[in-house]
């Protein structure tokens, strides 16, 4: 536990200054001037007194057990600091300093030592270069922003510190209530992780805010941040989302799948919220002050206009929410209620004149509803619209509702103080119905994130024989220097794995070509074999569908002859012939490594799905049955397996049960990188690959 950091005892501030245009002077006058109760001890060694207190020149110095030192000195004389804190026994530190890591070369290596004393003395150490703590429950502003923001129960945890100074401002402009905040900095020693897992603890934080530009750990994110977003709702903005900086990529796995995208899934499968600015955090924050989950995604929409209400509709239908009707009891005791011009529907239009009372009406038949689950009120401030009674009305009928109930005031003035009436007492209220939708639709999300079982990966039975010639296969690879497999040593390790591919065998000659393909039966394909070569269509070493003989002799001569020509220097062990499958669909399967969160598997169908629509599904391993139909299901051309035009089905169990021997194969060998099976034919019934390679590399 991280208790020492946000609720200290006593603190020491390290640089500590009478000068106001020093870091050390802000933090020091924060503490002492915006209602902390512990004791706060100024460290200067070239001052007596700060502001009245006494100064001491080192922590040593202080007569009293120090929880927390501050440190806002310069950066080399940091170093002798952190000893000294460590020989007191203090156990946090959150160091202000700039000058380290972030600025290369003598700053990477002062990091680093005071990291060691940090980790060899048990302390905990946040930054260095941030912007420091807060706890608006203790009023304990440990940062040199100038103000604490209003009191709530958000906490946020931020790897700018600049920008959290402006999150603060933006809160105390927005009456927006904060419990705690931390500055990551550097993250030389704390990091996401572990204010991730603290806050998750906390039973003063509902709701966890983060922004983030890398994540030191993502294993361990990625096992904290699934605990954590069970019980309360995170919501993250994470920079650097464009694949502009994305790597080149040997196979059509490694190139659809950039480092955002595994971040993506790696949030998606922790049950984390995305956002991409900051509007957008504090508007999904916004939700969460319900504290009452719907059981259902069936929305109630009141209005008292039109426009907004389909606004409000189109956004709902779009995500997937049901504007269901009331039931029909439900209507029939509102109706001698209403004008004879309101819509019964949904959304229920109260009509432009309507007072409090029409909106008391319908919410309080609507918290009685069995089919409504949640309900959103929409209000514009027109000539009769008694705004501040409609806010009051709602708060009172959100007292005694099971159901969760947000509004959507829109104007500026008229609506203000029904805004703020709202606001204070805990009901979200939002400007605009699509945003208001929008943030519901999270809503709605958490709460089957709750009631979600734990996924069960399953345990794919592979002979331990099988294991162990995989193995072979990788080591005698590796140790040969080899990083891309050809696709006879990836079928052989595939095949391993159970999965299938069409009868094959080696042809040396033309000539042998025509007698394997006389075995084997037409039509059939031929294929170079090359360990230099990946790509075998770019370079003229596949054909197709040879029906006979003479087709297949001079079928031979063009691979040879064209590979010679595009690849000189290419070692050619001779011309695979294969078995042609004519029926079925093609998909894709792969695997991707990210250096974060490791294996990714790849689902997409074939052909111009993947080529050009990149109608792909990621999830990282291991992946779970639920995932890998989910994997299936959520591309769009999913509805194809689905059979047309009266086919019967394809087997997506088939897809299901390769998907997950995947995902075994690169737990069980984290070695290999990346797999394309690039086509994996899929039949009504089974399936097989028809063509893969491999990449290998330790990470």
């Amino acid at each position: 536990m991280l208790d020492f950091i946000f609720n200290p005892s006593s603190v020491a501030v390290i640089g500590a200054s009478e000068d106001r245009k020093k870091v050390g002077h802000v933090i020091f006058k924060n503490l002492i001037e915006q209602g902390f109760k512990g004791k706060v001890y100024p460290v200067n060694v070239k001052r007596k007194e700060i502001l009245g207190r006494k100064c001491y020149s080192s922590v040593k110095d202080i007569p009293d057990k120090i929880d927390l030192a501050i440190i806002a000195i310069p950066a080399k004389g940091v170093l002798p600091v952190i000893k000294d804190c460590a020989d007191q026994g203090i156990k946090g530190v959150v160091v202000i300093t700039a000058g380290f890591r972030e600025i290369g070369g003598e700053g990477i290596q002062l990091e680093k030592e005071i990291t060691k004393i940090v980790k060899e003395a048990k302390m905990k150490m946040v930054g260095p270069n941030c912007l420091g703590v807060i706890n608006t429950f203790n009023n304990m502003n440990a940062t040199f922003a100038p103000n604490l923001p209003p009191s709530g129960r958000v906490s946020f945890f931020s790897q700018s510190g600049a920008l959290g100074v402006a999150l603060i401002d933006w809160a105390i402009e927005n009456d927006f209530g904060f419990n705690k905040f931390v500055s990551l900095g550097n993250k030389a020693d704390l990091n996401e992780t572990d204010f991730l897992e603290y806050f998750g603890n906390d039973p003063d934080t509902d709701v966890i805010l983060g922004y983030i530009e890398d994540i030191k750990d993502g294993k361990r994110f990625l096992e904290i941040a699934q605990k954590v977003a069970k019980i309360k709702p995170v919501i993250i903005i994470k920079s650097g989302s464009t694949e502009a900086g994305a790597r080149a990529a040997s196979s059509h796995t490694g190139a659809l799948a950039g480092s955002d995208r595994a971040l993506t899934e790696a949030f998606k499968k922790a049950g984390i919220i995305r956002v991409n600015g900051i509007k957008e955090l504090f508007e999904m924050a916004e939700i969460f002050k319900v504290k009452k989950l719907p059981k259902g995604n069936r929305l109630l929409v009141i209005t008292n206009a039109g426009g907004p209400g389909i606004i409000a509709a189109d956004t709902a239908d779009r995500l997937g929410i049901r504007l269901d009707p009331m039931s029909k009891n439900s209507i029939e005791a509102i109706v001698d209620k209403l004008p004879p011009t309101a819509s019964l529907y949904n959304p229920i239009d109260v009509i432009g004149d309507a007072t409090s009372e029409r909106y008391k009406v319908v919410l309080e038949q609507a918290i009685k509803d069995e089919v409504v689950d949640g309900i959103c009120v929409i209000l514009t401030p027109q000539a009769v619209t008694d705004t501040e009674n409609v806010a009051k009305e709602i708060i009172n009928i959100n007292k005694i509702s099971e159901k969760p109930i947000f509004t959507c005031f829109i104007g500026g003035k008229k609506v203000k103080s029904a805004v703020k009436i709202l606001k204070s007492q805990q009901i979200p209220c939002y400007s605009d119905p699509s945003v208001a939708i929008n943030s519901y639709r999270k809503l709605i999300d958490f709460s089957i994130i709750k009631s979600k079982k734990e996924p069960e990966i399953p345990k794919i039975e592979i002979l331990p024989e099988n294991k162990e010639k995989v193995k072979l296969i990788l080591e005698v690879l590796e140790n040969a220097g080899v990083t891309s497999i050809g696709d006879e040593n990836t079928t052989e390790i595939l095949s391993l794995y159970g999965f299938n591919f069409p009868k094959k065998a080696l042809a040396r000659t033309p000539e042998e070509a025509v007698e394997i393909a006389e075995k084997i039966g037409y039509p059939v394909v031929l294929k170079v074999s090359s360990p230099n070569i990946l790509h075998k269509t770019d370079v003229g070493g596949v054909k197709l569908n040879l029906k006979n003989a003479e087709e297949v002799y001079n079928g031979f001569v063009d691979i040879t002859l064209n590979v010679k020509r595009f690849m000189s220097s290419a070692y050619i062990k001779g011309v695979m012939v294969y078995e042609m499958v004519t029926d079925g669909k093609e998909v894709i399967l792969g695997v991707s490594y990210d250096k974060t969160f490791g294996h990714m598997i790849m689902f997409g169908l074939g052909g111009i799905y993947v080529e050009v629509l990149k109608d792909v599904s990621f999830r990282i391993t291991p992946v779970s049955k639920e995932e890998a139909y989910e994997m299936i299901e959520e591309i769009k051309g999913s509805k194809i397996l689905e059979g047309v035009r009266g086919e019967p089905p394809y087997d997506k169990e088939n897809i299901v049960d390769k998907i997950l021997r995947l995902s075994q194969l690169v737990t069980d060998f984290p070695i290999i990188k990346e797999v394309d099976i690039n086509p994996y034919v899929v039949k009504h019934k089974g399936g097989i690959a028809l063509d893969a390679r491999m990449i290998i590399g330790r990470i």
